[in-house]
């Protein structure tokens, strides 16, 4: 029977070839973006499971604010100090663990390599988490300064076949040696902890910083000894920090994370920038909606040939078959059709693999497609789609009544048809969400990338600067600007994208004890320009106010400093009053305001602008060239050329300040780009739907048009009688979405400070590109129907 069964189903889908690859393709294209999206969410989801004491392990975040004004800053940093002390005075605190990242030198025999994932943590480090070592000790391979633990790419790209442990890298500005104590597996791409040399914390020689809360600049991890003992270590802390800074007036005060929520679900980003779980459900959503989109299809196409298999079903039952049998026979041409179709999304999906991991920026492996929980997870949605897709039109066909099927009088139900036109609207309701969701994340990512900004980061190329190039600053200087192509040269530790140094300040009229948060960033007499801030007070520095803070006897330094308007209006000055005040950054630099620039976003859009402080300083970690634009590569070969020259000690890298930029909005790009793709699918596939039903329903009426143009209709009216019904739909369709979109985006878009302006013409837009896309769809298979000759369509009436 089973065989009888599948002869059958095979034979029919055979013979509907056209509406049998438009299920399959639909049904394809919905599994292989699923199929894409769940290996991305389990991912996601599964960031960091690996730390077997993942639970009791907490992050510490900062939060701090002089005096009773001003706004409180926070930030996932602390200082050396903290860790020792929580150890000490706290019982609930197992282990801590101090880390931090940087970008060093690392040079071993011929090679010269400027490595970006080099890591620091105390010896603690595998008491907390669950790395193991390849070759090496975990007790002793970071008890000591200058150990180094090393990948095993990172060993296999240094030593090749040779033994790393006990073999010296020299690290750093001062090519310090570092005994390589250990090797470990390559990091998971699903950890927020990744490195290529993981080294001894106290390599870096902070002993002067251990007795102050201030200079928090590391990242501090506590594992407790109980998981549920978070809130109450929280209540202990603020009680405890206001004894420490009794009398500093400042207030300091610490939160705790929870290690698995940060990739998720934190506001501040770990050793990597983090996603972020409400993009996380709109892709979860996107995959849903455009399998279900795949589905309807079916359903929709299945059931308008419901007058093709009446008089199969009538046959059927006269001859003795029971509904049951009828009912497993179309579930089962359903599992055939998805089956398939899960094989060919299979196969697709890992071939689109690579463009996916380009979309997404991860490096999914294919192996995530044949894990067990995956595999079952794929057989389980197989047969939920195949049972629910199958299922209404199942149950229409088995209840046809086979006296009134085969006396010529079964017409499709009322209910069906409402049940087609229902589908129809869910189906397009859904691409002109998304299409309309597209469109305003696409002019929100546009109006960040053209907005004034109150800085230039076109043609600014970004170079790192360490202490051994000081002294020949001024001929680096100068060798660049040797080319007519090179405009300015800057020394700084922040480009104005992303200034994150905190600082205090106070004008002269206030006491010591009232000083106001505020971000600030060391740079040279050449930054205004180089950055095209614009000055609307005062003068810009010259290469004398950064000479008068290079004194070795710091009390003899007067600053000069350049602020922003809002840190003009904290200190209560208008630019122009500002001029010539005297004012103090921290205590230990005393100065005057020189210049006041306009206000310039220093964060990113999703903050609004705060106050600001550019400094003079004889030191830096960056070198920012503003260039012309005029014959890029060849600037580019200049500045190499010469960096090889003058800078033999360092590789020559070098990026433009717009990949700075663009790097604050990862999060945004990335679902910009899926929206993207994914709202194409859902369209095309709500489309193919809409084409498969159309060309249905024009096979169906293909004698009343005959009849039509034998009256004297006209191409034009019989292609409007036969579009205005579907075209109806897709307006009521259009009705119900705009105002969802409206929403979702508007929830969206409240999480930036600066947004686009977005009006209802945007929304507009959207629902006519749909209504058009309908139209050209619908039309092309009435046109078709309305062009055949009327004798051949009424020759068998």
């Amino acid at each position: 029977m089973f065989k009888n069964y599948l002869k059958i189903a095979l034979r029919g889908l055979w013979r509907n070839k056209g509406f049998t690859f438009i299920n399959l393709f639909g049904l394809t294209i919905g599994l292989c973006s699923c199929l894409l999206i769940g290996v991305y969410i389990v991912h996601e989801l599964n960031y960091d499971n690996m730390q077997t004491k993942g639970n009791r392990i907490v992050r510490m975040i900062m939060e701090y604010k002089f005096g009773d004004k001003g706004e409180a800053k926070k930030g996932n940093y602390t200082s050396v100090k903290v860790a020792p002390t929580f150890q000490r005075n706290f019982p609930e605190v197992e282990s801590t663990v101090r880390m931090t990242n940087a970008s060093l030198i690392v040079n071993y025999n011929d090679k010269l390599l400027n490595e970006k994932s080099f890591m620091f943590a105390d010896s603690s480090f595998f008491k907390i988490f669950s790395f193991d070592l390849i070759k090496g000790d975990k007790k002793t391979a970071l008890n000591q300064s200058h150990k180094v633990i090393v990948t095993a790419s990172t060993a296999k790209r240094y030593f090749g076949n040779d033994a790393p442990i006990g073999k010296a890298l020299k690290v750093g500005n001062d090519s310090i040696p570092y005994q390589v104590s250990g090797v470990m597996a390559d990091c998971p791409s699903n950890s927020q902890i990744k490195f290529d040399f993981l080294a001894s914390f106290s390599s870096l020689n902070l002993t002067k910083w251990e007795n102050s809360y201030w200079n928090a600049n590391y990242t501090t991890f506590l594992l407790l000894k109980d998981e549920r003992s978070i809130a109450t270590l929280e209540a202990k802390i603020k009680p405890f920090m206001d004894k420490e800074m009794a009398g500093e007036g400042a207030s300091i005060n610490f939160s705790l994370e929870p290690f698995k929520s940060i990739h998720l679900h934190s506001p501040f980003d770990g050793f990597e920038p983090n996603n972020n779980i409400k993009y996380i459900y709109v892709l979860e959503a996107i995959a849903l909606l455009i399998l279900v989109i795949g589905c309807f299809t079916y359903v929709n196409l299945n059931t308008a040939r419901s007058m093709e298999r009446a008089k199969e079903v009538g046959v059927r039952k006269v001859i003795g078959a029971g509904k049951n049998q009828l009912f497993w026979q179309f579930i089962g041409e359903s599992v055939i059709i998805c089956v398939i179709a899960v094989i060919i999304s299979f196969c697709a999906a890992i071939a689109l693999l690579p463009a996916f991991n380009n979309l997404t920026d991860r490096q999914l492996p294919v192996e995530a497609f044949f894990t067990t929980p995956f595999i079952v997870g794929t057989i389980a949605v197989v047969f939920a789609v195949s049972f629910f897709a199958g299922l209404y039109p199942a149950l229409v066909l088995t209840n046809f009544q086979p006296v009134k099927v085969l006396k010529g009088a079964f017409k499709n139900t009322t209910s069906g048809q409402f049940t087609r036109k229902a589908l129809i609207v869910f189906q397009f309701s859904v691409s002109v969400i998304l299409i309309a969701s597209t469109v305003i994340i696409q002019k929100q990512l546009a109006y960040i990338r053209n907005k004034n900004l109150g800085y230039e980061r076109e043609r600014v190329v970004v170079l790192p600067f360490e202490n051994r190039m000081d002294e020949k600053l001024s001929v680096i200087r100068n060798e660049f600007k040797a080319d007519r192509n090179v405009l300015n040269v800057s020394r700084c530790v922040n480009s104005p994208v992303n200034i994150v140094g905190g600082y205090s300040m106070r004008n002269d009229v206030m006491p010591e004890s009232q000083q106001i948060a505020v971000t600030a960033n060391p740079i040279d007499e050449e930054y205004v320009k180089a950055t095209g801030l614009h000055i609307v007070a005062g003068t810009d520095l010259t290469q004398q106010d950064v000479k008068d803070v290079t004194n070795e006897d710091r009390s003899k330094n007067i600053y000069h400093f350049v602020i922003n308007e809002a840190a003009a209006r904290e200190l209560g000055w208008t630019p122009e009053q500002a001029v010539g005040k005297k004012m103090y950054l921290d205590s230990q630099r005393p100065g005057y305001v020189k210049a006041v620039v306009r206000d310039f976003n220093f964060e990113s859009l999703h903050s609004t602008i705060k106050p600001v402080v550019l400094f003079p300083e004889g030191w830096g970690n960056r070198i920012l060239v503003k260039i012309s634009g005029q014959d890029i590569p060849q600037t580019i070969a200049h500045l190499q050329a010469t960096w090889k020259e003058l800078v033999p000690f360092r590789p020559f890298e070098y990026r433009f300040m717009d990949d700075d930029f663009n790097k604050l909005y990862k999060s945004e790009l990335r679902l910009g780009s899926a929206l993207n793709v994914f709202a194409g699918i859902a369209i095309a596939l709500a489309c193919m739907g809409l084409f498969g039903l159309s060309a249905y329903m024009a096979k169906q009426r293909i004698k009343e048009i005959g009849i039509r143009k034998v009256l004297g209709a006209s191409i034009t009216n019989i292609t409007a009688t036969l579009s205005v019904s579907f075209i109806k739909l897709v307006l009521v369709s259009i009705v119900i979405s705009l105002p969802i979109a409206w929403y979702a985006t508007g929830l969206w878009l409240q999480g930036f400070a600066y947004r686009a302006n977005v009006n209802v013409f945007t929304f507009i837009l959207s629902g006519a590109s749909v209504v058009l896309i309908a139209i050209i769809t619908v039309s092309f298979q009435s046109i078709k129907a309305a062009l055949v000759n009327p004798v051949k369509s009424l020759k068998n009436e």
